[in-house]
């Protein structure tokens, strides 16, 4: 069993008590969190020895790479598990050899994030500039903002609110409100629509977005 609910340790762990019982004890349990560490809510499962992250990638069509992070409960051989199912279903297996806020990938992705929306936050550069500088420097398609309406804006915002406040991080706490402006008024990416972008054809994708030619935000 996958559990993919939002980042919210609290709410996991309701939702893993909840699906202990009705599955059978060979079950073993399984985290997409992509922040969170299975150890947090690895007691709520009723199964810790069958349990770790299974953290997936978007989109896993085409980003195929797949965290495997056991716990300290986790037993060897579930983790051994999880690593062989992985290519069966078409992904890469990351071993994660202790538990890490963030992963692999996603200790850096978050790391871009954060500086990349702190840019935009203290309106040091507009978002369009900053996924132009990132696009043209690495030759990717999409910059950071186009990334993080894919993530959706809901999600983002929850995952900056809970290490502005376990790190008590003036900056973290800045971006959070900056990205709140933006999920109480339902532009929450490419889901709604609206984010950093509009939606079907956001202004990144246009032939002129990199020489500048953009509507600002």
């Amino acid at each position: 069993m996958s559990e993919s609910a939002p980042e919210d340790p609290e709410l996991k762990r309701a939702v893993f008590a909840r699906f202990d019982r009705p599955c059978p004890e060979r079950t073993v349990f399984t985290t997409n969190t992509s922040s969170l560490i299975p150890s947090m809510f690895a007691d709520a499962t009723g199964r810790p020895d069958r349990f770790a992250a299974l953290h997936f990638h978007l989109p896993v069509w085409s980003a195929n790479v797949v965290d495997v992070m056991p716990h300290p409960g986790t037993a060897p051989e579930v983790t051994e598990l999880l690593l062989a199912f992985a290519p069966r279903i078409g992904q890469i297996p990351i071993h994660l050899r202790k538990e890490h806020h963030g992963y692999a990938f996603n200790s850096m992705y978050e790391a871009m994030n954060r500086e990349a929306i702190a840019l935009a936050a203290n309106r040091i550069a507009l978002v369009e500039d900053v996924d132009r500088a990132w696009m043209g420097v690495t030759k990717m398609p999409v910059g950071p903002f186009g990334m993080l309406d894919d993530v959706g804006r809901g999600t983002v915002r929850k995952i900056t609110s809970f290490w502005a406040q376990q790190l008590g991080d003036p900056q973290l706490e800045k971006n959070e409100k900056y990205l709140r402006g933006y999920v109480d008024t339902g532009r929450l990416g490419r889901k709604s629509g609206e984010g950093f972008y509009r939606y079907p054809e956001p202004a990144y994708r246009d032939p002129g977005f990199l020489e500048g030619r953009f509507p600002t935000s």
